[in-house]
This record gives C-alpha cells, sequence and structure tokens, in this order.
C-alpha cells in the first residue's frame, strides 16, 4: 500500500475520484452516498502528504471553500468569476499538498477531469431538484415584478402631468413627481406640454395634450 501511494500517478486517482464525487452529490441527488465518497478520497489525499495537523487543516479548507464558490457561481452569481477563483483555490490546495512535481501535474489532471466527468451524472441519475426549484424561484420573481409594475402603471390612468422632454412620440413624462417613459398617439408633443394618460398597455404608457380628445389607435 505504501508502494503504491508513494507513485506520483495515484494523486491523478485519488484526486479524481474525490472530485468526481464530491461534484456529482451537487448535482444529483445520491442521498449523500457520493459526498461521503468524494471526502474520504480527499481526506485520504491530504492526509497521506500533509503530516501537519494543521497545514491539513487550512489546505482541506481551501479545497472545499473552492467547490463552495463554484456551486455559489454556478446556481447564484453566473459571470464566472467565482468560479474561476474556486477552480484556483482546489487547483492550489492539491498542489501544495503534493509530495513533488510530478505528483502535483497529476493531482491538477485529477481536478480537472474529475470535475468534467461529473456531468456524466446528469444522464445517469435523477437532478436535485433544488436546482430546478431556484430557477422557478427566480423566473416566478421576475413575473411578479412584471405584474407589480403593471399593477402601478395601470393606476396612472386619467391622471394628469408635464413632459420634460419633447414626445417624438416616445419620451419622458413627469406625473406627480415620478418620472416615466410616455408614448404620445402618433403625435409630436412639446416639452413642457401637460399631458393625460389615456390608456396603459404592459409597461407602455400613452398620452395626450389635456385639450385633445383620445382616439384609440385601433380604430
Amino acid at each position: 500500500m505504501d508502494v503504491i501511494f508513494q507513485s506520483d500517478w495515484i494523486s491523478l486517482f485519488i484526486v479524481g475520484f474525490g472530485t468526481l464525487f464530491l461534484i456529482g452529490e451537487i448535482l444529483v441527488n445520491m442521498r449523500g452516498i457520493f459526498a461521503l465518497l468524494g471526502i474520504s478520497f480527499i481526506v485520504i489525499y491530504f492526509y497521506t502528504y500533509l503530516t501537519d495537523p494543521t497545514s491539513f487543516a487550512i489546505i482541506l479548507i481551501i479545497y472545499f471553500v473552492g467547490l463552495l464558490l463554484i456551486l455559489i457561481d454556478g446556481k447564484i452569481v453566473n459571470d464566472g468569476t467565482l468560479a474561476t477563483l474556486g477552480l484556483a483555490g482546489m487547483i492550489l490546495s492539491v498542489i501544495i499538498a503534493a509530495p513533488n512535481f510530478f505528483a502535483g501535474i497529476y493531482a491538477v489532471l485529477g481536478v480537472l477531469v474529475g470535475g468534467a466527468l461529473s456531468f456524466t451524472f446528469l444522464k445517469i441519475f435523477k437532478r436535485r431538484n433544488m436546482w430546478s426549484k431556484i430557477a422557478l424561484k427566480d423566473r416566478l420573481t421576475k413575473e411578479a415584478g412584471y405584474s407589480s409594475l403593471n399593477e402601478e402603471y395601470e393606476q396612472l390612468v386619467g391622471k394628469t402631468g408635464i413632459t420634460i422632454t419633447d414626445l417624438r412620440p416616445v419620451g419622458t413624462i413627469r406625473i406627480e413627481n415620478d418620472e416615466y417613459s410616455g408614448v404620445s398617439n402618433a403625435q409630436w408633443i412639446e416639452k413642457g406640454t401637460e399631458i393625460k394618460v389615456v390608456e396603459v398597455d404592459g409597461t407602455k404608457i400613452l398620452v395626450n395634450k389635456v385639450t385633445e380628445e383620445y382616439i384609440p389607435l385601433d380604430k
């Protein structure tokens, strides 16, 4: 067994399997089985090459913080910044723990290959419901915000205000100290003209001069 752990190439398999199962547990619902396997492989790797308890704990934390950053980026931030930092942290941790240069290279390959192969679990096992719930919550939040905005705009019908830019036919209007984007009824309305909201279509506010009769565009 000692001979096996003295071989540089073993880092590829230990780190590879550890990363494979840990990311796999995040992607699919394996009731913690993959998590236990992944943690076991990673702990074995760091414990084998780091004899100092303090160094072992610090490097292990760096690895898992990196994994956490990738998770946060993939499901919340989605700009790649945290994922890049997380991957760098995981790679740095396995390099520091490696006993020599070649073992470090194998360990880095283990992180990359294991992470890439973990996505194959999505084709075999059931995807975690939490990701679909997050996506659904985000969609419902956006819809609720859009609905709330519609209700606010609908309350403007019949109110008067003033144009603060020319409407050609789109411009900016002010109603009760709030500014909105307004659309005239196919006419030019100069800046400083008193207007009245005659119709709201979604988030589109149709206005007329207060002295003019409104004729719907579809008639």
